[in-house]
């Protein structure tokens, strides 16, 4: 083991440390703009310590980053986490889902489905 890794790994578990009153803290409010850049920065460290072979590293970056993802989810002031869970949000996401992959299926180029839908809609009016 590096001594750099286990460096890594000490900031990451003292950064979860310091995170884990946070996420107890049921009236705490942590902005998405906060936590959501944070939660992506560790995943992203977290891939890069493992390409480097610093496991411990990735280890620690990854549990930072999914303490983030938890303070995303909980405490942010919105109240986005419900939002996400509702079921026609999940069925918006998954009608938005089919209809992206049905047009990615599609042998017409992007330009000629732009074209199409905008005539589709002169037809309608």
């Amino acid at each position: 083991m590096m001594w750099q890794d286990l460096v890594f790994m000490l900031g990451s578990g003292l950064s979860i440390v310091f995170l884990a009153p946070t996420l107890r803290d049921s009236s705490a409010r942590v902005p998405l703009g906060t936590s959501l850049p944070s939660m992506g920065i560790g995943f992203v460290y977290a891939t890069t310590f493992f390409t480097l072979g610093m496991t411990f590293s990735a280890m620690g970056a990854f549990a930072a980053g999914t303490m983030w993802s938890l303070i995303a989810l909980f405490r942010s002031p919105q109240g986005i986490s419900m939002k996400l869970l509702a079921r026609e949000n999940l069925a918006l996401f998954v009608s938005d889902l089919q209809y992206w992959l049905a047009r990615r299926r599609s042998n017409r180029s992007y330009a000629e489905q732009y074209v199409a839908l905008e005539q589709g809609h002169e037809h309608q009016s």
